[in-house]
């Protein structure tokens, strides 16, 4: 047989290179001469660099120290340069809430991933993806862009702040200076549908989640509202409210496209080619229910193998729906399947 097995993260427990190493140590230890793909998935948020690294022979990873992080303090970004000559950035490795001190919302930054693209482009990469999940900034992705040469100034010139909180006082945009966008372009990729602006906003959705206060969200709101203004491009776009508005900053900016994060990296992972030839698809998550079917990576991997004709099977640690087969049940509760993630992967396997 040849199986292919494409698993997102088990969130919180084990990586989607991991949880496909561990189905396939169990298959092997059944069937050790079967064929089998692993083709870990993400769907655009965290994890999706090393998903595509892992899966596609000939990428190569590339560290960037002193980044500037979403508080200020260095970090280390870190990019992936693909065998077409696309560089991969995952927003969530220099600009990631988790990477947050205490929260910030009204001063959080882009900037550090604004330094990491920078890197990439320098080694010449012909297009660019960048990931959006993660992001622990509102700041419209205007410290990723005056990374790269974009300034933003206020009435009298100056320039401003980082964060989101400084951009009501924005009056102009000077671009004269940002560097052009990659040959080939830009792609983003988001699991999230939210416009820039308003109640399904950038601010008003994500802002609590980085510590914002409802004043601190009116006046997010209002800042992003200012850069729409002075750049121009469409708030209302699906999409644009990704990563604090990151998506939006880099579409008016850079002329960037907004895709689906799953169906990219199903895609950049050339998945349709594997699963066509093969006998069967094993897919997962940490948790199935109706939402995976809706833009998430296991979702998306179903979609293509019913599509191809190929049958496929769930793992999952728990799920509403009891076509999957949980480490939950193999375990015998929820907590010692968690605890032992991986031994539970194996024996699903």
């Amino acid at each position: 047989m040849r199986v292919v097995l494409a698993p997102d993260s088990f969130k919180g427990t084990v990586t989607a290179t991991d949880a496909a190493r561990a189905l396939a140590d169990g298959w092997r230890s059944v069937r050790p001469d079967d064929e089998l793909i692993a083709r870990p998935m993400a769907d655009g948020g965290e994890g999706t660099l090393a998903a595509v690294a892992a899966a596609l022979p000939g990428t190569t990873e590339h560290d960037v120290p002193g980044c500037t992080g979403p508080d200020g303090r260095p970090v280390t970004g870190r990019y992936a340069l693909l065998p077409d000559g696309t560089a991969l950035v995952e927003l969530a490795v220099a600009s990631g809430l988790p990477l947050m001190s205490r929260p910030a919302p009204l001063t959080a930054t882009t900037r550090g991933t604004g330094e990491t693209v920078a890197a990439a482009l320098d080694t010449g990469a012909r297009r660019l993806t960048v990931a959006l999940g993660g992001s622990a900034s509102t700041d419209g992705g205007t410290g990723l862009l005056a990374a790269l040469g974009l300034r933003l100034t206020d009435a009298e010139g100056r320039d401003l702040a980082d964060g989101g909180g400084a951009l009501l006082r924005a009056h102009r945009v000077d671009a004269t200076g940002l560097r052009p966008a990659p040959p080939d372009g830009v792609v983003l990729l988001t699991d999230v549908t939210n416009p820039l602006l308003g109640p399904d906003g950038a601010a008003a959705v994500y802002g609590p989640q980085k510590g914002a206060d409802p004043s601190g969200i009116a006046l997010l709101d209002q800042g992003l509202s200012r850069l729409a203004a002075l750049l121009g491009a469409d708030p209302d776009q699906p999409g644009s409210g990704a990563a604090g508005g990151t998506a939006y900053g880099l579409t008016a900016a850079w002329g960037a496209v907004i895709r689906p994060g799953a169906a990219a990296v199903a895609d950049l992972l050339h998945l349709d080619q594997d699963i066509a030839t093969a006998d069967l698809v094993i897919t997962g998550e940490g948790r199935y229910d109706a939402t995976s079917l809706r833009g998430k990576a296991v979702g998306e991997v179903l979609a293509r193998a019913a599509r191809a004709g190929v049958p496929a099977r769930i793992v999952a640690g728990e799920s509403a729906d009891d076509r999957a087969l949980t480490l939950s049940a193999l375990a015998g509760d929820p907590a010692s399947a968690r605890e032992h993630a991986r031994k539970w992967l194996v024996r699903a396997g």
